[in-house]
């Protein structure tokens, strides 16, 4: 499954010297789910944020209308047993038996990573984005949040602890389907969609299933294929990360 192009979500892109966090700017409503582009090369998009703080914490817009489903129980999710470790040592994940990552070192200063997570027959299914630089949009959506669940090895990482979560976008009618980490739950107790960017110490994370849209014959099929042992495969992942 590969995202429509040009990648809806947001665009990062490396400027020369960068050596730090970009800001965050406004934009249209995403499209599709991956990583942002980094030195001038395309990648997929990811899940929208909202401009950050100079401190560094995301901040939250309102948005119309949002809903939670109460997330089902879900059984214990084992690890994969390969396992794959970033450059810096410190940002890891887990996937099944014979699944492939390919990995790019795209610059080393400032440290920008990629990594697209393929299945058994080859299919890109995950891209992860590790940079010290990000730019991202944010769109005005109502979401409906299937399921969320805090990523144990993400504790204390990362305030809020960062989420594997599995939610629908529905903006100018139309319904996009997400699932990725979420900085914190996708929305807040208080009813507000949430944006941004996982920050890790100086570096920014997104990981994000790729979709092709229209993905699903509405929400019954999309919460049937969750729940399914692809689904559940892709959630593995997610929930495997861990920052050290």
């Amino acid at each position: 499954m590969r995202p429509q192009h040009p990648a809806p979500f947001l665009l990062a892109a490396i400027a020369a010297g960068a050596l730090s966090l970009a800001g965050c700017a406004a934009g249209p409503a995403p499209d599709s789910a991956g990583t942002p582009a980094a030195s001038g090369q395309s990648a997929p998009a990811v899940p929208p944020t909202a401009p950050s703080t100079q401190a560094g914490t995301p901040t939250s817009q309102a948005s119309p209308d949002p809903s939670i489903i109460p997330a089902a129980t879900s059984s214990p999710l084992t690890p994969g047993p390969q396992a794959f470790t970033f450059a810096d040592g410190r940002l890891s994940f887990a996937y099944p038996e014979g699944w492939q990552v390919k990995h790019e070192q795209v610059s080393t200063s400032p440290a920008v990573e990629t990594a697209t997570v393929l299945d058994a027959a080859g299919k890109e299914q995950i891209a992860i984005y590790y940079s010290q630089i990000a730019d991202a949009t944010e769109g005005n959506v109502s979401r409906t949040v299937i399921e969320t669940d805090p990523v144990p090895g993400l504790v204390g990482a990362s305030v809020p602890t960062p989420s594997s979560s599995f939610y629908i976008d529905r903006a100018n009618g139309a319904s996009h389907y997400r699932m990725g980490l979420t900085p914190g739950a996708p929305v807040s107790p208080d009813g507000q969609v949430q944006y941004g960017l996982v920050r890790l110490g100086e570096r920014v994370l997104t990981a994000g299933v790729l979709f092709d849209e229209p993905r699903f014959d509405g929400d019954d099929a999309a919460q049937g294929w969750y729940w399914s042992d692809e689904g559940r495969a892709l959630k593995s992942v997610l929930m495997s990360f861990s920052y050290r």
